[in-house]
């Protein structure tokens, strides 16, 4: 990762969110002052990566993105010179509710973008804009049919809403470049996982982990293959993209491991031996690219990939860590049903999303 500079202020988005939880457990860790802005109030996923006393250098904001005069009052009042921007709604909330989906994903973001132009012609030097695409803006068919790979610059034809914001954003970034001068980087992940993804369209694999650990039969909601990511790797990296050189409006795919569900579930079942049996999935892949070209991404710097069987296995090793001191509760962790100790319930969960 490159180094913090001495007057790095980050503001992270969506700070309660899985990847908001461990960038800003990454930048406590290097001693950087963050604020973390969220709709929500409850911690509890920073809480499961960091320890009492590192979450308490933590600024948090109750602030939503679709109030622009709130994002101008942060940025100014805590002095901010670094945003990553990772607050959204994911795509089966995008589904029930298209036109609240539209103010937090698009509205919201143009307002994180407007604010960091409002900021710079104040004088404030400010590093790119790193915020979150999506791969879940593209369909099996933008695959190039004699490499079979997504390529990066691909045409996109988003299936669901959540992938035409994601795509408008893309856009957005793009003008505001244009117009204002403003850079950013924009990183498309895939399948994010890792303590703290309870929710979202690909958060079941994470779940299974826990449902391992708790004993607890569960089924992952789609089969097939697909490119995972994990969380703490996937903060260092928008850390990295943040500290970059400012070079436009710059989007990459994020690598990670292209992982088979069915192999997925063994290494569960080798760093769980207890849970043998106990994970299924359903058949069907998801509905999006599985080979996806990332190679670009280099171009950032060193950007990191944990193995996928390290990251299962240190995933797992947190879980138990909760497990052993009572504080693994199923329904915190994606699990429809409450569960506080290694017991079998009568049906598996449903993740929420």
């Amino acid at each position: 990762m490159s180094a913090a500079t001495v007057d790095e202020r980050f503001l992270v988005t969506g700070a309660l969110g899985c990847i908001g939880a461990w960038t800003v457990r990454a930048l406590v860790r290097e001693g950087v002052p963050v604020v973390g802005l969220d709709v929500g109030r409850d911690p509890r996923r920073l809480a499961l990566i960091l320890e009492p006393e590192e979450l308490a250098r933590v600024t948090l904001v109750a602030g939503d993105i679709t109030d622009l005069d709130s994002l101008e009052r942060a940025l100014s009042e805590h002095e901010i010179t670094n945003v990553i921007h990772l607050a959204a709604l994911q795509v089966p909330f995008c589904r029930a509710d298209p036109p609240l989906g539209a103010r937090v994903n698009v509205v919201g973001t143009v307002n994180v973008f407007e604010a960091v132009r409002r900021r710079s012609t104040a004088g404030t030097t400010m590093a790119p804009v790193v915020y979150t695409g999506s791969i879940g803006m593209y369909s099996p068919g933008d695959v190039d049919p004699v490499t079979n790979s997504l390529h990066e610059d691909a045409v996109p034809h988003p299936g669901n809403h959540y992938g035409v914001y994601k795509h408008a954003n893309e856009e957005t970034a793009r003008v505001y470049l244009a117009d204002s001068g403003v850079h950013s980087v924009g990183l498309r992940p895939m399948t994010v996982f890792g303590a703290g993804r309870d929710q979202g369209m690909t958060s079941s694999p994470t779940v299974a982990i826990a449902a391992a650990v708790l004993g607890v039969p569960f089924r992952i909601t789609f089969g097939g293959s697909t490119l995972f990511q994990y969380a703490e790797d996937v903060a260092a990296t928008m850390i990295v993209a943040s500290r970059a050189t400012p070079g436009g409006a710059r989007v990459f795919n994020l690598g990670g491991s292209a992982v088979a569900i069915d192999d997925w579930i063994g290494v569960i079942e080798d760093v769980v031996p207890d849970a043998r049996g106990l994970i299924s999935a359903e058949p069907t892949p998801l509905p999006f690219p599985s080979a996806i070209d990332h190679d670009t991404i280099s171009a950032l710097g060193d950007v990191p990939v944990t193995p996928y069987r390290d990251a299962i296995g240190a995933t797992a090793g947190l879980y138990r860590q909760l497990a052993a001191g009572g504080r693994l509760v199923g329904t915190e962790h994606g699990l429809a049903a409450r569960v506080d100790s290694a017991r079998p319930v009568s049906s598996p969960a449903t993740p929420v999303a």
